[in-house]
């Protein structure tokens, strides 16, 4: 379903570990394939990356923006017997640690290590289970016995990731860390793209923000709206598909995997931008769901749209499943309707498109 070069581009940018605070090697690739497809690429102090395609200096700017980090740990102390405690990089979940091979990231390359679980033989609960484990309780081997030995290849203050990278479960269905989010920063590249090719037909600028510690508060999308202010945001992120087993479709909704992106309503959310990504979607025949926001998306539209006077946002989101787990899953068709509808509302914003209530 994708051709050969956005695949490749998908892959590097999920392989390439860019926790929480750490996300430079992820954010250089994803640098390096928009200076092809904009008129100029720039990063702020903290990492976040822009890049930009100018038409018209009198016309309306609009910004598409995703976030780039992912969930992670980090090494947080080290034992006399070189065994490793981690604390949490972002909403990490400890529940799913145990068992796991990982990667700590130092200077120089990576280290591989296992996540202790003690063998079910020996466990108090012999069904094993039992309480959420606390982060302090998890610990990392990594075939050293001392301290001594640790520090050689180790430091405080390292990021670690888990081992799995995106596998194809078909044609159709992908799987992986760090769908969250830096899918959104593939569909925001492969938009650039689109319109690149197509600035015959723009009458806007446009900005595509690749922002850094979204996880865990949203402050890279915070500095840069704050310092560029453009006309309108569109935000995209993943969001919970709520198709599987266990989960209460009252509480939390219906989204399902494989019928298109998420328009969310309320909230952050500009009534009048929705209506523009709803009356685009109609006019393309592109399938979309709905999801409501009470107070806040938890996506980086909360950090942009405050800004100053208020930049006019919406978010677009990607239904996932199993989020902020080595096996988030998500859908290429999705994907492909997701860039579709964020590349066709962009073109059809006037040069001197504004949104007011």
């Amino acid at each position: 379903m994708l051709d050969q070069e956005s695949q490749t581009l998908l892959e590097e940018l999920i392989i390439t570990p860019s926790p929480t605070g750490y996300e430079s090697k992820g954010q250089q690739i994803w640098k390096d394939y928009l200076k092809k497809y904009s008129d100029r690429v720039e990063s702020d102090a903290y990492g976040s990356a822009l890049a930009r395609i100018e038409t018209n200096a009198d016309v309306a700017t609009v910004m598409i923006e995703a976030h780039a980090d992912e969930i992670g740990m980090v090494v947080q102390h080290i034992s006399d017997k070189g065994f490793v405690t981690l604390n949490k990089l972002g909403g990490s979940d400890s529940t799913i640690a145990r068992g796991k091979r990982v990667y700590i990231h130092n200077k120089s390359g990576r280290v591989t290590g296992v996540v202790g679980n003690t063998a079910i033989h020996l466990q108090d609960n012999k069904n094993g289970g039992g309480k959420q484990p606390a982060w302090k309780d998890i610990y990392v081997d990594i075939g050293v016995s001392s301290k001594e030995e640790a520090l050689e290849m180790i430091q405080v203050g390292d990021p670690v990731t888990y081992t799995d990278d995106l596998e194809f479960l078909n044609d159709e269905i992908i799987t992986g860390r760090a769908l969250d989010n830096r899918i959104g920063s593939f569909a925001i590249a492969r938009v650039m793209r689109n319109l690149y090719t197509q600035k015959n037909k723009l009458k806007v600028n446009v900005m595509a923000l690749n922002s850094i510690q979204e996880e865990v508060g949203g402050f890279g999308a915070r500095m840069m709206s704050f310092r560029h202010m453009p006309d309108a945001a569109i935000v995209t992120d993943v969001t919970h598909a709520t198709d599987t087993p266990g989960i209460n479709n009252k509480e939390h909704g219906t989204v399902k995997l494989g019928e298109g992106p998420t328009v969310q309503h309320g909230g952050a959310n500009h009534p009048g931008v929705v209506e523009l990504i709803e009356k685009t979607a109609s006019n393309h025949k592109i399938s979309i769901q709905h999801e409501a926001t009470s107070i806040r998306t938890g996506t980086d539209t909360d950090s942009i749209f405050y800004q100053r006077t208020g930049i006019p946002s919406a978010l677009i989101s990607l239904p996932l499943r199993y989020m902020h787990s080595p096996v988030e899953t998500a859908s290429l068709t999705d994907l492909e309707n997701l860039v579709t509808l964020m590349t066709e509302t962009v073109l059809a914003m006037e040069p001197d498109q504004e949104f007011t209530l």
